[in-house]
């Protein structure tokens, strides 16, 4: 085994960790670090399970992550199903849609929210809200997003006390850098990432310090911004250190190309592996 392999299991067995302490609903269990080490009994028992996970574009690259995975490995089987509205005939089903319309997330929020009410509130076992990259920049007013959001999950979660809601943080985007990207700060013009993702920053770590270590939460951002041999793709502005979404993973700056997809799946699979029963 070489280094950068040994390297690259013990920052994923990290990784997962910090996801999962969020969810201590089931904390005495088994946790699960890799995907090769969660037992195909587990992935039966997810079967029984109902999700819904209401999303855009980053949404749908992660659901075509899973299904990736799901095609290299017979065992993992997620009943994936494109719907907004719960019908009897399901069950037990994997259920996501598109909810809202980029760069407004309070109308993200509220259609989330109106889903869960017409039907998947007394269905679902585990729902999820993410937000995208687009709906944060630098004039954002994101006290005001996190406080509707804050507020519409504690109503859903008195409404629903038999659902369990993850939270999730807000998609990244990358750090434009080299020569370019400081003419364009001198020139007073948008450079990708820079003031962009000081903002997402601020938003998320809203989002970690009220759920983090109370109510499951999956990091996206975290694992956005690290690379396979564990170091983070980081830059400073004023003394403070930020993080942006590793180059690698995308091919339009902001969308998870194939090997990003992958590796938020995977992790967002581990993650489901470890919240159940």
């Amino acid at each position: 085994m070489t280094i950068f392999k040994i390297v690259s299991m013990m920052f994923m067995g990290t990784l997962i960790f910090m996801l999962v302490m969020g969810a201590d609903m089931h904390a005495e269990q088994k946790t699960y670090h890799k995907i090769d080490d969660v037992p195909v009994e587990k992935w039966e028992s997810l079967l029984n399970y109902t999700i819904y996970f209401g999303h855009q574009s980053v949404g749908y690259n992660i659901v075509e992550g899973i299904e990736d995975i799901m095609r290299e490995n017979e065992h993992i089987k997620l009943n994936i199903m494109e719907t907004d509205s719960w019908q009897d005939e399901q069950s037990h089903v994997f259920a996501h849609s598109k909810v809202g319309k980029n760069r407004y997330p309070l109308l993200k929020i509220d259609d989330f929210s109106n889903n869960i009410q017409k039907g998947f509130g007394v269905r679902a076992d585990i729902a999820f809200l993410k937000l995208c990259f687009v709906d944060t920049y630098k004039d954002t007013d994101i006290v005001e997003i996190f406080n509707h959001y804050n507020a519409s999950l504690n109503v859903l979660k008195g409404q629903y006390p038999n659902t369990t809601f993850v939270h999730l943080t807000m998609p990244i985007m990358i750090q434009e850098k080299g020569l370019k990207s400081t003419m364009k700060r001198v020139l007073g013009k948008h450079v990708m990432g820079y003031e962009d993702n000081l903002r997402r920053e601020e938003y998320n770590m809203m989002i970690r310090n009220e759920y983090g270590g109370r109510e499951p939460l999956f990091d996206i951002a975290l694992i956005e911004s690290t690379r396979r041999d564990g170091t983070r793709e980081k830059y400073e502005k004023d003394g403070v250190q930020y993080y942006a979404l590793v180059p690698e993973y995308t091919n339009d700056g902001g969308h998870l190309n194939k090997m990003g997809r992958r590796i938020v799946a995977e992790q967002f699979l581990i993650f489901l592996a470890n919240l159940i029963d």
